[in-house]
């Protein structure tokens, strides 16, 4: 499971140069996040819709930026978000085209979730260390991720879930899965909604592009934030 990841500073320029994002006009570049949870907001890359969803600044189908609540709530979904009691931060790879909550929107949701790295905790309960894992040559790179609009206790947002595969060789000593880190190459088709030919993107990244490191402890508690949480110890 990815239950926590972090973002650095990520200029418009360079999104835009890696996915072809149209900056959002008036808007400053994000700041960074290091320590996103479930339920927080974070920026995610998806095409605008087409049906040209009241708010999307983009032309359709270019990519544009849009905040969105990690935890994926299905269009379908149309009671309280207390009542859903199942966790949608990760979609497994195995239950992608099985699963009423994931299969809409891997057809017509799928979006890029920009992140710096991620964390993972290895050691017995209590006393764990936590790493950071991000990839070895790049700044930042895009988790697959899928997306979608609900209403939430009265207002429509969107919403999204990151995709997770099985380990490389880095990570089998820290977990059992690992989100689905793509290639830059490998943007657009997967934002392609009429790309069906996806599934040999969710390959685990290259263990040789990867590497971890241990953090402060703190990076524990969802209420810290800053940079120093992904400093070396």
């Amino acid at each position: 499971m990815t239950s926590r990841f972090f973002r650095g500073d990520i200029s418009f320029s360079d999104l835009a140069a890696a996915t072809g994002l149209i900056p959002p006009p008036g808007v400053g570049d994000p700041p960074g996040q290091y320590n996103i949870a479930p339920t927080d907001f974070a920026p995610i890359l998806r095409c605008a819709d087409q049906t040209n969803y009241e708010g999307d600044y983009a032309p359709r189908g270019a990519v544009m930026l849009a905040p969105a609540f990690w935890g994926l709530v299905p269009a379908w979904w149309k009671k309280p978000l207390s009542e859903k009691k199942y966790s949608t931060i990760n979609a497994p790879r195995d239950r992608l085209t099985t699963s009423k909550t994931f299969s809409g929107s891997l057809r017509h949701g799928r979006c890029l979730v920009p992140a710096s790295g991620f964390y993972a905790w290895s050691g017995p309960k209590g006393a764990s260390t936590p790493f950071a894992i991000g990839a070895a040559d790049r700044p930042w790179v895009c988790f697959a991720g899928l997306w979608s609009r609900a209403m939430i206790d009265g207002s429509e947002i969107d919403t999204f879930t990151i995709l997770t595969t099985k380990p490389n060789d880095l990570m089998a000593g820290l977990h059992t899965r690992m989100p689905v880190i793509l290639h830059p190459s490998d943007y657009r088709t997967w934002l392609d909604a009429d790309n069906r030919k996806v599934e040999h993107l969710y390959e685990p990244f290259p263990t040789e592009d990867m590497h971890a490191w241990p953090v402060n402890p703190a990076v524990g508690n969802v209420r810290n934030q800053g940079v120093q949480l992904i400093e070396e110890t």
